[in-house]
């Protein structure tokens, strides 16, 4: 049953990984766990699961830092970077769609309050997009590695 339990848990983790604010990694870092549990920690010991939770933490930072870092990026200031994290905030009320404009019209919009100037307030909301893809990429392919060590470290 754990078995079976934790399997699930580890494809739900891994397809909610892409998802803005949807702690897919640690999901899966859980099903991972109830793996190695549903063996008595024979396969998958102590040593193997702390550094799989150092990945899956890492994968959790990625996705609260990435917009920040590519608003500054792009050339923000301090408001375009609180302006991407409000945005991101606010963002969630409306579902995907706001999760992954709402930091880019965030931080634009504060850039823009701070200095009216259009071409610099869409450069910090560009640059808070493609922080926000990085940080999908990266921790897409966290995620992955885990689950993929985690697969190694039981079957061989």
């Amino acid at each position: 049953m754990l078995l079976a339990l934790g399997v699930v848990l580890i494809v739900i983790g891994i397809a909610a990984v892409p998802l803005p604010a949807v702690p897919g990694a640690a999901l899966a870092f859980g099903g991972i766990v109830l793996v190695a549990w549903a063996d008595d920690f024979t396969r998958i010991g102590a040593t193997a699961l702390v550094g799989l939770g150092v990945i899956a933490l890492g994968a959790s930072l990625i996705d609260n830092v990435t917009g920040a870092l590519g608003a500054r990026y792009g050339g923000a200031s301090r408001w375009g970077v609180i302006g991407a994290l409000v945005g991101g905030l606010v963002g969630l009320f409306f579902g995907l769609p706001g999760v992954i404009l709402g930091p880019l019209v965030g931080a634009a919009v504060m850039e823009f309050a701070k200095n009216p100037d259009a071409a610099r307030a869409a450069r910090a909301g560009i640059g808070t997009l493609l922080g926000f893809l990085a940080g999908v990429v990266l921790k897409s392919a966290l995620a992955l590695l885990m689950v993929g060590v985690a697969a190694l470290t039981y079957f061989f």
